[in-house]
């Protein structure tokens, strides 16, 4: 089943078309991988899909609905969740705070409730936090012993981490996940690998934006390839590595000679 669908979309800013007419799916339970070269369009692409950027044309649905153009808030609530490049999370605040404050999109109470500290405003707040632990768990490596730990104090990895756990605590049907493995040691890597994958396992479809090859051909099962703004190829990871278009503009001729011998 199709959880979303790319019609034709395309962001321009002024004279440049950073994406340009890409047509595109994702399974529901996939987990589907976007490469390019810098500057070819992926975190655009994220972010005209999430609603940061209004598009110039085209239609993102999303289960069944037409989401395009909608306010970020409005496509997180209806179950995209997203982290951003460069670690955006609040630096003087604690993992666990951080992932409380991801959680409140999925709250109810209202100003007076949270004011007059009701039983209902309670029994939320206990359960974002049961939440956002579930959150921090599920990403493990090392983040729930240091969910005390202000982010600031942090290393870059963890404070990614933490981004990734934000996002689960929405409740997400399909996660954004723009570089997770930036700045992680090969260590690190596999285990952002096996993290990816449980996501996957947990239900939810996970879309992968990646430089590191290893790890989109090792755990895509379709990968969508942008250069300067256009989709220049998609399908699995054994077609993309062998795609002569594809190592011209991307993977290189080294790339494809391993590819072919291994």
């Amino acid at each position: 089943m199709k959880l979303i669908e790319v019609n034709n979309l395309t962001k321009r800013f002024g004279g440049l078309v950073a994406v340009n007419n890409v047509d595109f799916y994702i399974n529901e339970g996939e987990l589907f991988g976007l490469i390019g070269p810098n500057g070819s369009g992926k975190t655009v692409m994220f972010n005209t899909m999430t609603g940061v950027y209004k598009s110039d044309g085209g239609k993102v649905v999303f289960n069944g609905e037409d989401i395009t153009d909608l306010p970020p808030h409005v496509i997180n609530e209806k179950g995209i969740g997203r982290t951003f490049q460069g670690s955006k999370v609040f630096l003087s605040l604690t993992p666990l705070q951080n992932v409380m404050v991801g959680r409140h999109c999925r709250t109810k109470s209202h100003l007076r409730d949270v004011i007059l500290r009701t039983p209902f405003t309670q029994r939320e707040d206990r359960e974002t936090e049961e939440k956002a632990m579930h959150a921090l768990e599920l990403v493990g490596m090392g983040l729930v012993d240091k969910k005390d730990t202000p982010v600031k104090d942090l290393t870059y990895v963890m404070r990614s981490l933490t981004g990734i756990a934000i996002a689960l605590a929405t409740d997400p049907k399909i996660i954004f996940l723009d570089e997770p493995v930036a700045g992680m040691n090969p260590t690190e890597i596999a285990q952002a690998m096996e993290l990816i994958k449980r996501i996957r396992d947990s239900g939810i479809t996970v879309f992968l934006v990646e430089h590191d090859m290893r790890t989109i051909m090792g755990i895509c099962e379709r990968i969508m390839v942008l250069n300067m703004g256009y989709k220049i190829a998609e399908g699995t990871p054994q077609e993309i590595s062998r795609n002569e278009q594809v190592i011209r503009a991307y993977l290189g001729r080294d790339y494809g000679a391993e590819t072919k011998q291994g």
